[in-house]
């Protein structure tokens, strides 16, 4: 390698390298690639390429995935256990996105539960739905972009992140009850959100309306009246919007025979109830 990637000095790098990495800690904010260091510090891509692998090689910088590194602060004791916030991240390798599900309901206080893994939702189209990156699971959900909607800016360090607001979190919950940590996650987010100050049945029922998913109709009528929340506007605007077809209270979990008629539910969670009508 190049001479002046090589001439070490004290703290393991040089005098030079040190100043550039120093302009790059100070400009850069969020994970960021080759083109990026090339265009900060003014060098060609070749040179930066270089440049970038001499200092991950070094643990000046973190790689997070290929082509994707964060700075770690020339005064940290141990480079190599420096980690860029999960948020951060994915906001950067799948936006446009924003942080949903298990995760949102955490931030929200609609449930108990800790969950290591991050919910994404994204509109690119991604391999795999589980992607581990840097030590963090994110759970990838690819939707349409125009399903992107009910979304609050967050700060995370410097940061903005977008991240579904209460309402929003419970309708993609409802629609997908294993992104809300299963049936019975999604049950206590479903009390914690109408006995709490989030609640906006106004805004929760355009959501449903914009997400277009019959089956969060009735998953959540059938849940309010098994919770026997006062919610009567609610409840009668699923009645009305429910589709007709059969469906499961939790699709993760083997369908049983018995039918919540009054719901078209097949509910295999929970207690079921004494009739079928």
């Amino acid at each position: 390698m190049h001479n002046e990637y090589t001439n070490i000095k004290a703290g393991g790098i040089s005098n030079k390298n040190r100043v550039l990495l120093d302009t790059l800690n100070r400009e850069v904010k969020n994970p960021f690639g080759i083109p990026d260091v090339s265009r900060i510090l003014e060098i060609s891509l070749i040179k930066a390429r270089r440049l970038t692998a001499y200092w991950a090689a070094r643990g000046w910088l973190t790689r997070i995935k290929r082509g994707l590194f964060i700075t770690v602060p020339l005064g940290a004791i141990n480079p190599t256990e420096r980690k860029e916030d999960p948020w951060i991240v994915a906001a950067t390798i799948f936006t446009p996105c924003y942080i949903g599900g298990w995760s949102a309901c955490e931030h929200w206080g609609l449930t108990d539960q800790i969950f290591k893994d991050i919910v994404v939702f994204t509109s690119r189209k991604v391999r795999h739905k589980r992607n581990e990156i840097h030590g963090t699971v994110y759970i990838v959900r690819s939707i349409k972009k125009e399903k992107i909607f009910g979304v609050k800016p967050v700060w995370r360090e410097e940061t903005k992140v977008n991240i579904s607001d209460p309402s929003k979190t419970l309708v993609d919950i409802l629609s997908e009850p294993y992104l809300g940590g299963g049936i019975r996650n999604v049950v206590s987010a479903v009390k914690e959100y109408f006995s709490g100050e989030d609640k906006d049945e106004t805004k929760l029922l355009d959501y449903i309306s914009k997400l277009g998913n019959g089956t969060a109709y009735k998953r959540l009528g059938y849940l309010l009246e098994y919770l026997k929340i006062d919610a009567p506007k609610i409840i009668k605007e699923c009645r009305k919007n429910m589709t007709l077809g059969y469906s499961r209270l939790d699709p993760d979990l083997p369908m049983k025979k018995a039918v919540l008629r009054r719901w078209n539910l097949y509910v295999n969670a929970l207690a079921e109830s004494k009739k079928n009508d």
